[in-house]
């Protein structure tokens, strides 16, 4: 069994987001054992990227601090080395398929199997080319991730027959970022999920508050959440993991 479908055996899953590296990375740790500790299911570690199209400029000025601060992708490898050795959740990267490309495809995947990464999200990669990294992620068991968005229409069926680990589904059109509301009709692609896989949907794009968070898990079977953490890590810098726990606890209190 994929070890991120452990994420959600105990109710809906709260899944938080953090740039690696912003500030620094022994910060992103000491966030990262917070989040664990206040009831995370599954932990999304963002790779840094200097055009992270998919993102609000909440998570790219996220990117463009920690590149700044002399993040690469080795130095990361090395920080999830060390959390192993006592964070034993589910954790994926989220990165852009230039990173990987730049680093070499197979050496990044073998080496994500060796730190025990769980799955790959690579937002820029479209369906119908996952087939460039799927078969290393095979070979090396990681989950590559399958994102939906509302424009995916006609493919929801294709894609979530094919999914593995979990299911990302977009809530809203655009970039990250929190919104006050989120008006799609989520519940349709959801059917149209459940009725073709097994493989758990998480909805994510900007949640930013508990009641947000129980509307979306109770739609999906979990809620993802970035800019809204990564704001008060932009907010409270070196000093920002505690803040962080007391933000993860109050969301997956709301969504239990």
């Amino acid at each position: 069994m994929s070890n991120i479908k452990k994420a959600f055996e105990n109710g809906k899953a709260f899944i938080p987001f953090i740039t690696c590296g912003d500030p620094d990375l022994y910060t992103t740790a000491k966030i990262v054992r917070e989040m664990a500790a206040n009831g995370a299911d599954l932990i999304e570690l963002g790779i840094p990227f200097s055009d992270p199209t998919a993102e609000g400029p909440v998570i790219q000025n996220a990117n463009l601090r920690a590149l700044s601060g002399g993040v690469t992708t080795d130095k990361i490898f090395d920080f999830v080395r060390d959390l192993r050795k006592d964070v034993k959740i589910p954790m994926v990267f989220m990165t852009y398929a230039n990173v990987v490309f730049s680093y070499g495809a197979e050496k990044f995947i073998s080496t994500l199997k060796e730190i025990q990464m769980d799955g790959l999200i690579l937002p820029d990669l479209p369906f119908e080319e996952k087939e460039e990294f799927l078969p290393l992620c095979e070979k090396y068991d990681i989950d590559l991730i399958s994102l939906i968005a509302p424009t995916s229409e006609n493919r929801i069926a294709m894609i979530a027959k094919e999914a593995k680990g979990f299911i990302y589904i977009v809530s809203s059109l655009g970039v990250t970022g929190t919104r006050s509301e989120i008006k799609t009709d989520l519940s349709s692609i959801v059917k149209i999920v459940r009725e073709n896989t097994d493989t758990p949907c998480a909805i994510g794009f900007g949640i930013s508050n508990p009641e947000q968070a129980a509307k979306m898990a109770g739609l999906s079977d979990g809620a993802i959440v970035g800019s809204a953490i990564v704001k008060i890590v932009a907010k409270e810098g070196k000093n920002a993991a505690p803040k962080v726990g007391e933000f993860v606890k109050s969301m997956k209190d709301a969504i239990m």
